[in-house]
């Protein structure tokens, strides 16, 4: 987690300056073959992802593009980009839905882009979101690549884009900027760059509040490395300091705008978002057909043998605790159960296990069991997608 963890060069003491030269360029080479196949490979999800959806919505006369755009969170974000805050919905049962709920990063990138651009707000949101998506298939290949090599880095940026919940990553959600700035902050972390893993921390504090998963990722890795070598970094110092402003800004906005220090707590739970430690997740389950409650609770088994498997695999700490963090946050709310799995997408060290698993047989075996994940989470989303409810 500081500089010592970098990888020694391969390269002898004594080897003349040119040849270096010439080895350091081949082995760039040779490591933009590796990135180019993780997001070739990412972006043929998501294309299969589209294509399905089109095929869906063209069978039952719906419109798939505006539910990737204009339906759901998507209208909050937009309304936000264009007329800024100051919005509330008050439901037939008294409660009040306000836009303080949503993080502000996302909607200012959809106005800058709306503004440049000859495209609206909606529009801007897609362009945000498939090209944070590219970015979020980069970084979590880097990750993937740091703990398990190339073919594992891969691997992961693929398996990311075959989630059973992938086909947010192709909505104007904040799931996928949210995770490019984690995944790049994360590494930054695994390579010792503390200041780099501050910022982009507090760009992530901006996008959801999940973010304090990654708050609290890059804080214990910090503690741990001054543990470890007895010392303290400026630079470690600084990006740790940094590292909660964004998420501490918005919530001392938010604040400051209601005149009351809980507010944004206040808008969450008014929206049914409050942390109640579980008690909604079991009543759910409850109330399922005893089938069906059987079949979520060994859906949760396999989501906490996954967790184990993690912890059994050695990942960075940053990595793990950022990981554990994200699936805690989304099991300990009273959020609609729906949305959960889409919540807990970020989390993309839960990949980690399967992802080294199949980077221990052959391609022959490996693609095509990618490709049926592909085929089966396109359509998932695509009725999911076209359904009466939010993903």
């Amino acid at each position: 987690m500081s500089r010592s963890v970098l990888p020694r060069s391969p390269l002898p003491s004594g080897t003349p300056t040119r040849a270096r030269g010439g080895a350091r360029t081949g082995l760039r080479a040779r490591a933009r073959t590796p990135l180019a196949a993780a997001l070739a490979g990412y972006v043929a999800t998501r294309l299969i992802g589209l294509g399905v959806l089109a095929i869906v919505a063209a069978a039952t006369g719906k419109d798939g593009l505006h539910r990737l755009k204009g339906r759901w969170d998507s209208v909050w974000y937009v309304r936000i980009a264009e007329h800024g805050y100051g919005y509330e919905v008050t439901l037939p049962n008294g409660d009040v839905h306000s836009d303080l709920a949503f993080f502000p990063l996302f909607p200012a990138l959809e106005r800058g882009l709306s503004a440049v651009l000859p495209v609206d707000a909606a529009t801007a949101g897609l362009v945000v979101a498939w090209s944070a998506g590219l970015a979020a298939a980069w970084g979590i290949h880097r990750c993937g690549a740091f703990v398990g090599g190339e073919r594992v880095g891969v691997l992961l940026a693929v398996l990311w884009g075959v989630y059973p919940t992938a086909f947010v990553q192709s909505m104007a959600y904040t799931e996928t900027l949210f995770t490019a700035l984690a995944a790049w902050s994360l590494y930054a972390v695994l390579r010792g760059r503390w200041i780099v893993a501050g910022v982009l921390c507090a760009a992530a504090g901006l996008t959801r509040p999940t973010a304090a998963a990654l708050i609290a990722a890059v804080g214990i890795a910090a503690v741990v490395t001054v543990v470890r070598e007895r010392r303290v970094s400026p630079r470690m110092v600084a990006g740790v300091l940094v590292a909660p402003l964004g998420w501490l800004a918005y919530i001392a906005y938010v604040g400051v705008r209601e005149k009351s220090p809980t507010a944004y707590f206040d808008v969450q739970a008014a929206w049914g978002n409050s942390i109640d430690g579980g008690v909604a997740l079991a009543r759910f389950i409850a109330g399922l057909p005893w089938a069906a409650a059987l079949g979520l609770c060994a859906a949760l088994a396999l989501l906490g043998w996954l967790v184990v498997l993690c912890v059994r695999q050695g990942q960075p700490l940053p990595l793990l605790v950022y990981t554990i963090g994200v699936v805690f946050v989304s099991l300990v709310g009273a959020a609609y159960f729906g949305s959960r799995p889409r919540l807990m997408m970020p989390a993309f060290g839960l990949l980690l296990p399967p992802a080294v698993a199949l980077g221990r047989v052959r391609s022959r075996t490996a693609v095509p069991v990618v490709a049926g994940l592909a085929l089966a989470s396109a359509v998932y989303g695509a009725f999911t997608l076209l359904g009466s409810g939010p993903p």
